[in-house]
């Protein structure tokens, strides 16, 4: 949909062909890249020699999966120290050759021989050779030289399916030190945080068990009023973040026993990032969090109230099985503690106004403050915002596929790929904006229609509450399949959320609440489950 680098890196073409080893190199140069171009901070020569190496390791694969004859080299950082010698000024460039074939200049170039060293008089045209179409394009035949990319790409692509399998990846072999000040200080860097100011490194934390009674945690993040918001615990790459995880335990209770309020905890080897939050189990997130990010978290935590007894507006959704699936996401979201929830309603059931009643909720009991609508066509993007803006007129809202100046509104709706480009490019006077913890809620309309890579990227770029939203009919469709056992590892709970369906006669809805199998405590398998010809009031039910 773009031709941007960000675009051409996330989709499922490329991330199938690109282990995640590689696609967090690339990342790697590529947020590099912005930080230097858009940002303007100055990129010191370790980091980018790391970039250079990444990109080595990156061509390698490329010319072990496509080239005819690889020749196994390491990247040698002694040729960045060389100091090349001049060529003289008078020598030409030699023409390039592939194969037996030159490279010929460019058409309106003088040729590397000069300017009167041409074939022929003055004026006159270089004759064609046989088989080749002139410059002016007569006698191209398209059809032939599509045909030719066609049967080219075939060959590539089952050269590199039988040659990837044997590739070996290169490890980078980094101490944590190293680690440190060129992946976790350029991730800082990227979330906005400053060193000096509100991010120290080797904090020292008295009271540890151990013989000196003191420790020193890799990196504290401060808030505005002095006290750490969040303790971050480096490894080195090749090194698992769990390794870390116990040590950062030690260091949040002690932090939390002098300040008197407990710091979010990360653990980080510089390619994967894992956040403690204190609520839900430990996952995986993209990045750092930012530090209006982890304010806005303590803020919300600390305002937050119950969801057990809540009061749906009738107004905005007065039919009984509207407030019933509701209450049973609430339930999902506060009983039971759950980060995710599937809605299915029947079309014309009201769907999106259940959502807006659910999210006028969520922001009385103060458990949101922003909301992301995501949809897969414009359409349904202006028609979710005209209802937001009719039925919550005090939420502020903006459709990022039209407006471009107001990115500050709390309701953004945009379409899958609009948002993608705008996570990078979005910024303000304190970094980015669409930063990983920037929503608290995101709602995915339509979730089985895009990539799966696609959904991959956009777990992982936002870590708040998520409520994905399906017709009856895909959902009927993708269950038959059992995409949501074997494509996605996703299993249904039960007790989560009530389950009934709609028979074709009426509109009840079918609402399930699901999460990864590694966070469940009971699994149902969905193609299983009875999603049609019921027309009884949704019980909640034990798993």
């Amino acid at each position: 949909w773009d031709d941007k680098l960000v675009s051409l890196m996330s989709t499922d073409e490329f991330r199938d062909v690109v282990d995640s080893n590689l696609l967090n190199r690339m990342h790697f140069i590529r947020k590099l890249g912005n930080t230097a171009a858009h940002a303007g901070s100055k990129i010191s020569r370790e980091q980018a020699a790391l970039c250079l190496e990444n990109l080595y390791i990156f061509l390698d694969f490329v010319a072990y999966c496509y080239g005819d004859n690889y020749e196994e080299r390491a990247f040698d950082a002694g040729l960045l120290e060389e100091t090349p010698h001049p060529s003289p000024a008078a020598t030409p460039p030699t023409p390039l050759s592939v194969g037996s074939a030159d490279i010929s200049p460019r058409r309106g170039e003088s040729s590397p021989q000069g300017e009167g060293k041409k074939e022929g008089a003055a004026g006159t045209p270089h004759p064609s050779p046989a088989g080749t179409p002139s410059p002016q394009g007569e006698g191209v035949d398209l059809a032939a030289l599509m045909a030719e990319n066609a049967a080219l790409k075939a060959e590539l692509t089952a050269r590199r399916a039988e040659q990837q399998q044997t590739y070996v990846p290169k490890p980078l072999e980094l101490t944590e030190y190293k680690t440190r000040k060129l992946y976790i200080d350029a991730m800082l860097e990227d979330a906005g945080w400053v060193e000096g100011r509100n991010w120290i490194n080797e904090y020292e934390i008295p009271g540890m068990p151990n013989k000196s009674e003191v420790g020193f945690a890799d990196y504290v993040l401060i808030g505005d009023d002095g006290r750490v918001l969040a303790v971050v615990e480096a490894k080195r790459t090749c090194v698992d973040v769990a390794k870390g995880r116990q040590q950062a335990k030690l260091y949040a209770d002690l932090i939390e026993k002098k300040q008197g309020r407990r710091p979010v905890v990360f653990l980080t080897n510089g390619f994967e990032t894992r956040i403690v939050d204190n609520r839900y189990p430990e996952r995986r997130v993209a990045a750092i969090y930012s530090k209006r990010d982890l304010e806005k978290l303590f803020n919300l935590q600390s305002m937050r109230s119950g969801l057990k007894y809540i009061v749906v507006d009738k107004h905005i959704a007065g039919r009984y099985y509207q407030e019933a699936a509701i209450k049973a996401v609430c339930d999902s979201f506060g009983q039971k503690n759950r980060r995710k929830a599937l809605l299915v309603m029947a079309t014309g059931s009201g769907k999106t106004r259940t959502v807006i009643a659910l999210c006028k909720v969520l922001l009385d009991q103060g458990w949101i403050k922003n909301v992301l609508f995501l949809a897969d066509r414009n359409s349904l993007v202006t028609q979710a915002k005209r209802n937001f803006v009719n039925l919550l007129p005090d939420l502020s809202v903006t459709n990022l596929c039209e407006e471009k100046d107001n990115y500050a509104a709390h309701g953004v709706f945009s379409t899958y790929q609009t948002m993608m480009n705008c996570i990078d490019a979005v910024q303000d006077e304190e970094g980015k904006l669409f930063s990983v913890g920037h929503f608290d809620l995101v709602i995915c309309d339509e979730y089985e229609i895009i990539g799966l890579n696609l959904k991959s990227q956009l777990n992982q770029g936002f870590r708040g509450l998520v409520l994905f939203l399906l017709t009856l009919k895909i959902a009927d469709k993708a269950i038959h399949r059992r995409q949501y056992a074997q494509n996605r590892n996703l299993s249904a709970e039960r007790g989560a959320a009530s389950l009934c369906s709609a028979s074709t006669r009426h509109t009840l809805p079918t609402y399930i609440s699901f999460r990864r199998s590694t966070e469940l405590s009971a699994r149902v398998d969905l193609h299983r489950l009875p999603l049609r010809h019921s027309t009884h009031v949704p019980v909640a039910r034990a798993a």
